[in-house]
């Protein structure tokens, strides 16, 4: 796939790795407590990396965010939309593990303190890649 523009080739890369944290987050070892990973929900007690909160249905949306963001890229505009949008969605997951209560039902995904971190630099890093490098010349 040749690209044209940076966002891109940028679109392309954060695609790539969102797919490969779906995927690795169903390699024990690499998730830890793998015993544990169940479809969803907040008593899932497997960890990504060891630290970061995974389930069935968490790592299927990563990877399907990646698959989106592989597709996204083959046009500058596409790119461009999924940075941003992408970006949008990680700031509100943020503020969305903000205020449930970690131990709840409201917590399906599920997300803890350190998932929260990585949705806001996720957030920020690929708002700020889409609307840096999206801009038409």
């Amino acid at each position: 796939m040749a690209f044209r523009r940076p966002v891109q080739l940028l679109a392309a890369v954060v695609g790539v790795v969102f797919l490969l944290v779906g995927i690795l987050g169903f390699v024990p070892g690499i998730t830890t407590n793998y015993d544990q990973l169940s479809f969803a929900g907040h008593h899932a007690g497997a960890l990504l990396l060891g630290v970061f909160a995974v389930s069935v249905l968490h790592n299927l949306v990563h990877a399907a965010f990646g698959v989106a963001g592989l597709l996204m890229a083959r046009t500058a505009r596409g790119a461009a939309a999924y940075l941003v949008g992408g970006g949008v969605i990680y700031l509100v997951l943020w503020l969305y593990g903000l205020v449930i209560d970690h131990d709840s039902a409201a917590n399906f995904v599920p997300v803890n303190t350190a998932d929260n971190w990585l949705h806001l630099g996720l957030g920020v890093g690929m708002l700020a890649l889409g609307l840096l490098t999206g801009r038409s010349r």
